[in-house]
């Protein structure tokens, strides 16, 4: 685990699922803003348990959030939404657009997709956000590539992943800190 701009980042190479690494972590008392990223998930999921393909080189990662006042998950899935786009507009100079409730698309096709899920132990005891980013991926199979993007496809640019997963994480820090005040 390494500690980071006031969060700690753990690292897998595979996860069947980022959001569950970070859910269980946080039910065995990791504290706020421990980051869970994979390389690769082969369980990763969206909203009614949609599956979300998430091959190597994309940015796949969960966030455990201080227990805020927000009764609604949906306004942290939109901030979380903002920050990925505002991210990639100021590495890439290109203009993704939100598609509400939980998705931030480039060019038309899906390039993010976000889900925010409590963890509830006797009570919420917080919130984990999960994002995955195409970054690096350079060809979708089995159809996807006429609904979803990457960076990497749009801009013939290779992200680092590390860096953006910072920034992104900064930026959720800072959104967040402004509306808990």
């Amino acid at each position: 685990m390494n500690a980071r701009n006031n969060f700690n980042i753990v690292e897998l190479e595979e996860a069947g699922s980022t959001n569950a690494e970070a859910k269980r972590l946080a039910g065995d008392g990791a504290g706020a803003w421990t980051a869970v990223t994979a390389k690769k998930q082969t369980g990763g999921y969206g909203r009614k348990g949609d599956s979300w393909a998430s091959p190597e080189g994309g940015l796949y990662f969960s966030v455990i959030l201080p227990k805020n006042n927000l009764a609604d998950l949906q306004i942290l899935t939109i901030l979380a939404a903002f920050c990925v786009a505002n991210a990639v507009k100021e590495n890439f100079f290109v203009e993704p657009m939100i598609k509400l409730p939980n998705d931030v698309y480039l060019n038309g096709k899906k390039l993010a997709g976000i889900l925010t899920e409590n963890v509830v132990c006797g009570g919420v005891k917080s919130s984990v956000i999960g994002i995955g980013v195409n970054t690096n991926i350079e060809n979708f199979g089995g159809g996807l590539e006429k609904i979803a993007t990457s960076v990497k496809i749009e801009t013939n640019g290779e992200v680092d992943n590390r860096a953006l997963l910072e920034q992104i994480i900064n930026q959720l820090h800072n959104i967040f800190r402004e509306i808990s005040q």
